[in-house]
């Protein structure tokens, strides 16, 4: 193993750098009155999605701050640790502040579309306006069934939720930019995606509608898996 010969003055540097920024969040947190830890750790990219995931199981929800991006390898250590780890959903684009009263639901009746509206209930709950969205739908009594989107509808009105069930064709267009076309047509605060409902390693490689939705930076979104 090298270590280069300046690595004490960069680790000094790193947690100076950390340091600063956790002082500025405490400062953002106090002047809001909010309870909350601060935690701030130092490590090998390698381990980030041990250390998220240690913590996301004693959360709510996480949200990955546009900032991250700047820095892909991390980024995707991080969502790999809450969606593949913990038993939350993951929020990305999203203001946590930020008022959501309509919500676009990607259903397709795969156990990760579930795990996603699950975890994303008191949100769902609170909206104004739910759609759920059937991209190309498997009407077959093993897929679908003959009506897609109906009974998470009906188990989402039972919460009180105002719930309409579209069932939409992508005319061979990538189903994501389809998502993200209609979530725009419904003025929708929010998406909620089920992560990576085919293999991982065919969408990692090949892309996907989670790659995709991942890799979009304006549309609000929530994941789970």
């Amino acid at each position: 193993m090298n270590i280069p010969d300046n690595w004490g003055e960069t680790l000094n540097a790193v947690r100076q750098d950390l340091a600063t920024r956790e002082a500025e969040i405490e400062a953002v947190i106090a002047r809001s009155g909010a309870s909350a830890q601060i935690h701030s750790p130092l490590c090998a990219t390698i381990d980030i999605k041990n250390i998220v995931a240690l913590h996301a199981r004693v959360c709510d929800v996480a949200h990955i701050t546009p900032n991250l991006r700047e820095t892909l390898g991390v980024m995707r250590e991080a969502a790999h640790g809450v969606l593949f780890k913990s038993p939350i959903g993951l929020i990305l684009n999203g203001v946590p502040a930020k008022p959501i009263s309509r919500i676009f639901i990607a259903w397709n009746s795969s156990e990760a579309a579930a795990k996603a509206v699950h975890v994303a209930l008191p949100y769902l709950r609170a909206a104004e306006e739910v759609t759920v969205a059937c991209f190309d739908p498997d009407t077959s009594r093993e897929k679908e069934g003959a009506d897609p989107g109906t009974d998470v509808a009906a188990w989402l009105s039972h919460h009180g939720c105002n719930v309409t069930v579209s069932q939409l064709p992508t005319g061979g267009r990538e189903v994501a930019q389809c998502i993200q076309d209609r979530a725009d047509e419904q003025g929708a605060d929010l998406v909620v995606l089920g992560a990576y409902g085919n293999a991982r390693m065919m969408e990692a490689v090949f892309g996907g509608t989670t790659r995709s939705m991942i890799e979009q930076t304006y549309l609000p979104v929530i994941l789970a898996h």
